[in-house]
């Protein structure tokens, strides 16, 4: 990647988090609850974009190949995808709606491919030649706080606890693509926590935040 293309993948996270929580603003005032459809539209959008621009068919390759390095790392990926698992147990009931479940199966199978594409492979490769945590902290914060905007319309997606945790995961997920140079196990550990978290039922607030 070229100086001036490795500055703009790194810039890229500030007009993404930015447009993420401009959308949120405008969009709520028009759809309430309902306005992460727009907002999660509009961020594939651009995850794409610079995907396609900066990364390309080489690069997914890349970020798709055979892990290296020991195999706990992965494990380590998966096992903070089912954290979420209880709140799957207790309020698999919010699915009862296609215009619930439909969405969220949707969101559950694009979203860790396009997300996982970007923050850990993309973002990662262009600060390669930063200090080791430095790259792992920066693309987990800018990936934590892009979370945040999700919180302007939805209370369970509101708070610290959810900055933390994604941040968490962010930096558990970004030091598994460094140990063993591939996205596979953290696509599917981000797949477990949308699809076990209930994405679409917590962005519309179907049950109360702090109960499992």
């Amino acid at each position: 990647m070229e100086s001036i293309q490795r500055k703009v993948v790194i810039a890229s996270p500030l007009l993404i988090i930015a447009a993420n929580f401009g959308a949120a603003f405008v969009f709520g005032g028009v759809m309430g609850k309902w306005a992460f459809l727009p907002m999660i539209l509009i961020g594939w959008a651009l995850w794409l974009f610079f995907i396609a621009k900066f990364g390309g068919a080489s690069s997914t390759r890349k970020w798709l190949q055979k892990p290296t390095g020991a195999l706990g790392w992965n494990v380590f990926a998966v096992v903070v995808g089912l954290i979420p698992l209880p709140l799957f147990l207790f309020h698999a009931d919010t699915l009862a709606s296609w215009q619930i479940w439909v969405p969220w199966i949707v969101l559950a199978l694009i979203n860790p491919w396009v997300e996982e594409f970007y923050w850990r492979g993309l973002l990662l490769d262009a600060t390669e030649h930063w200090t080791g945590w430095v790259a792992v902290l920066y693309t987990s914060l800018a990936f934590s706080l892009n979370h945040a905007a999700f919180g302007i319309n939805s209370e369970l997606n509101s708070g610290f606890e959810i900055i933390g945790s994604t941040f968490l995961m962010g930096v558990v997920w970004a030091i598994v693509y460094k140990k063993t140079k591939s996205l596979r196990w953290t696509i599917v550990a981000h797949f477990l926590v949308d699809f076990l978290g209930l994405s679409v039922p917590a962005f519309l607030d179907l049950w109360q935040k702090g109960t499992w």
